[in-house]
């Protein structure tokens, strides 16, 4: 079923054209990015998709029966909102009547009057009659995952990534077929990125996104549209297969290049002798060779790898002596208690040339860690020593520029007029930009008219050219393309200071860092050397085996509890038939409990005829798992 049909979309930017001539369709569970440079209309064209913006010229038409939710890069919200409001502010009658079941639910909570009584009565029914259970336990499990538990608390108390994860939620919940996402995994941590990915690749639901995300758009993806010079190309596949095409489409229009310049070196001769152009043939000769002349040429994207002649590090670089700091009461952390240690005791001595990752879950202490390390807070007890020849730059998540006015080139001059290269070359400031795709009247613009990726991009420019020997990025790759995160990439394996990185892509992270710091929930702080991916993946195996083993000491203790119970009685001899019994119970048992454990996700997706398909298996195991547990404590003696 046809989804979304879009015909000759066009709309003009600041100062050109951002997209024209844009036609492409989605059909129902297509699953599909837009890939393309900042500042290059992606948002854009995701917004008029969405219907916040209009187009110049073109059409846009959405199934009337597939409705659309969108989610937008930076999350518009009510501060005295509560999570509960903003989250069910929808259209939807299915999503009212479960948001009253809801609120009735925490209403009798406070204790049950005939009038609460009578309402949950109602609202009961209409879940009844709209068979809204099984979706009302997918829209709970959805926010359980997300780890949204507090609905009343108010839009305006929430962090940056907990207001990203009730924005999420929001657009997840509703009962739509298209979901349009514009960076879906910034601010989210990497546990529920990971969710997300499993998600969207499961669901049936049509999503047109826009991610820098590697990894996560192998996972989800099977169509790539790439927005370049003004227009959009269909490459079918995930973000890998898409390489392997622009790899070899570059190839040919490299050899079709070639030989139109062979042809046009002997055209060239011809046209500077003057030939005549009143024959025929002469006129249209003279006409194909224009065009050949004007033509638009192969562009290849600039592959820019550098190293740059950084400062000396000194012997002593940067000392953590047993740093400790708790979160201040009321932080949205502390649920209750006064307070809540977020680095306990750490201890660490950089040295040269180390380059590593900080891991942990939103709330943790990342950035909290680095505040500290470059003297922004304080630590509640603990020291640093930072050595005489270290210089920190720091990139932090949401730059400010004081001056908006200024030029992007006048901006980064600020910070030095000419950087030199490893092998004795130098590049301007102006060339330097360049390399980072600001080129042309964009070098010329003020800071203020940039987009918001173009700004942090000049920034992370600017904090490269003041040639830092310690490198500390929090969350660099929010609201960079690919191309930005390729060239940051090719920067930092060649830098030879130390680096310091907080940033929930995977992908950069295995390809920038080698050691990570793991930071625990209590505080501590551990190490873990090898790549990010190794980690998520040791992170997940450990998490299947403490459940065996919280599995199997849940058996032993009903075991302890059945003997214990039966020592009075005195020994039950059970026959052979008995025994085997007793064997296949415990066989089934596990069986049905690892087929539930399974279903969970089940459950949870965003298919409703496989969720409700789960539901029903998961209700028939609960039922036969109660009758072989009873049978079970029967048969044991």
């Amino acid at each position: 079923m046809n989804i979304l049909s879009i015909s000759n979309l066009s709309k003009i930017g600041r100062e050109k054209p951002l997209f024209t001539g844009v036609t492409f369709g989605l059909n129902e569970g297509d699953k599909a990015a837009l890939i393309g440079r900042n500042g290059g209309g992606k948002s854009t064209l995701l917004a008029t998709v969405a219907g916040l913006l209009q187009p110049d010229e073109g059409e846009i038409t959405i199934n009337k029966n597939a409705g659309v939710s969108f989610l937008a890069q930076n999350p518009i919200f009510n501060s005295e909102d509560t999570i509960r409001r903003h989250i069910f502010k929808s259209n939807s009658p299915k999503l009212e009547t479960i948001r009253r079941y809801e609120e009735i639910c925490s209403q009798m909570e406070s204790g049950l009057s005939s009038s609460v009584q009578k309402d949950f009565d109602e609202v009961t029914l209409q879940m009844e009659k709209g068979d809204l259970w099984n979706y009302e336990s997918q829209v709970r499990s959805i926010l359980t995952v997300l780890g949204i538990t507090d609905m009343e608390r108010k839009m305006g108390e929430l962090s940056g990534g907990m207001i990203k994860k009730v924005a999420l939620a929001q657009v997840l919940v509703e009962d739509t077929k298209l979901l349009l996402l514009d960076e879906p995994t910034n601010h989210l941590d990497m546990t529920t990125i990971v969710w997300l990915q499993n998600y969207l690749a499961e669901t049936k639901r049509t999503v047109l996104m826009v991610t820098h995300d590697r990894y996560f758009l192998d996972a989800v993806c099977n169509n790539i549209y790439e927005l370049a010079r003004n227009r959009i190309k269909l490459y079918v596949g995930n973000y890998s297969t898409y390489l392997e095409k622009k790899t070899t489409e570059a190839e040919i229009e490299e050899n079709t290049e070639r030989r139109i310049e062979s042809v046009l070196r002997v055209e060239r001769d011809w046209l500077m002798r003057g030939p005549c152009a009143r024959g025929t043939k002469a006129k249209a000769r003279i006409q194909r060779d224009e065009a050949l002349i004007n033509r638009e040429k192969f562009q290849a994207d600039k592959g820019f790898t550098f190293e740059v002649a950084g400062r000396r590090l000194g012997g002593k670089i940067l000392e953590l002596h047993g740093i400790s700091k708790n979160f201040p009461k009321g932080h949205a952390k502390l649920n209750g208690n006064d307070s809540c240690p977020v680095l306990k005791d750490f201890s660490y001595t950089f040295n040269k040339g180390e380059k590593i990752g900080i891991f942990g879950d939103n709330g943790s202490g990342k950035s909290t860690l680095l505040n500290i390390i470059t003297g922004e807070i304080s630590p509640d007890s603990g020291s640093i020593v930072v050595g005489e020849n270290t210089v920190f730059a720091y990139y932090r998540q949401n730059p400010v520029f004081k001056d908006t006015e200024i030029s992007v080139l006048e901006y980064v001059k600020e910070a030095a007029e000419i950087m030199k290269m490893n092998d004795g070359t130098t590049l301007s400031a102006g060339q330097f930009l360049e390399q980072f795709g600001f080129e042309g009247k964009i070098l010329h613009s003020p800071v203020g008219t940039l987009s918001g990726g173009e700004r942090k991009r000049l920034f992370l420019v600017r904090l490269l050219l003041s040639n830092p020997n310690f490198l500390i990025l929090d969350e660099p790759t929010n609201d960079f393309d690919i191309f930005t995160m390729n060239i940051l990439e090719n920067f930092l394996m060649g830098f030879k200071g130390c680096l310091l990185v907080v940033s929930h892509d995977r992908y950069f992270m295995d390809k920038v860092a080698d050691t990570l710091f793991i930071l625990e929930d209590n505080g501590a702080v551990s190490g873990f050397v090898g790549k990010c991916s190794e980690y998520i993946e040791l992170r997940q195996e450990r998490q299947k085996e403490e459940e065996e083993i919280q599995r199997a000491k849940k058996i032993e203790s009903a075991k302890a509890i059945k003997k214990e119970e039966k020592k009075n009685d005195g020994p039950k001899k059970l026959t052979f038939a008995q025994k085997k019994e007793l064997e296949n119970l415990e066989a089934e048992i596990m069986s049905l409990e690892d087929e539930q454990h399974s279903l969970e996700n089940d459950m949870s997706s965003a298919d409703y005829a496989v969720s409700s398909k789960a539901g029903e298996r998961y209700k028939a195991i609960s039922e036969r798992l109660e009758a072989a547990y009873a049978r079970w404590e029967e048969l044991q003696v």
